[in-house]
């Protein structure tokens, strides 16, 4: 009987579980997420894109610039005309070796196409895509 004997004054006190581990494990686990996560950017203009038998998915980081039917050659919502893809192409590959997709029109004249390519790989692009949509059957 002795051997089972509390030696110490219980008082009648909660006992609890310590949290602090738990909650430190979460807030790290938290910044991880957040500094792993990539962010997919938009053009900011809808545009009809051609449909093509040979469409695959590319990858989410690249840089997206959108021709719009009236001439507009687009990047992150606004207007840089084509003569700021070549500086934009050139910044944007500074910092990461990214492809660049180009996000044309049905209606998008051939000429201005072949200059948005050419604007892009002179600015520096190795690989330039131009993104359509899954043929449908």
């Amino acid at each position: 009987m002795g051997r089972f004997r509390d030696s110490g004054d219980d008082g009648g006190g909660d006992t609890g579980i310590d949290m602090s581990a738990m909650i430190d494990m979460v807030f790290i686990l938290l910044i991880f997420f957040i500094v792993t996560t990539t962010f997919v950017e938009e053009t900011g203009v809808e545009v009809d894109k051609p449909q093509a038998a040979s469409a695959v998915q590319l990858e989410k980081t690249s840089i997206l610039i959108a021709i719009t039917t009236k001439g507009e050659v687009v990047y992150g919502g606004r207007e840089i005309g084509l003569g700021g893809v070549q500086p934009l192409v050139r910044r944007m590959l500074s910092k990461e070796e990214v492809p660049v997709v180009i996000q044309a029109d049905q209606a998008v004249p051939s000429g201005l196409l072949v200059r948005v390519i050419d604007a892009a790989k002179l600015g520096g692009a190795v690989k330039v895509s131009i993104a359509t949509s899954a043929k449908r059957s």
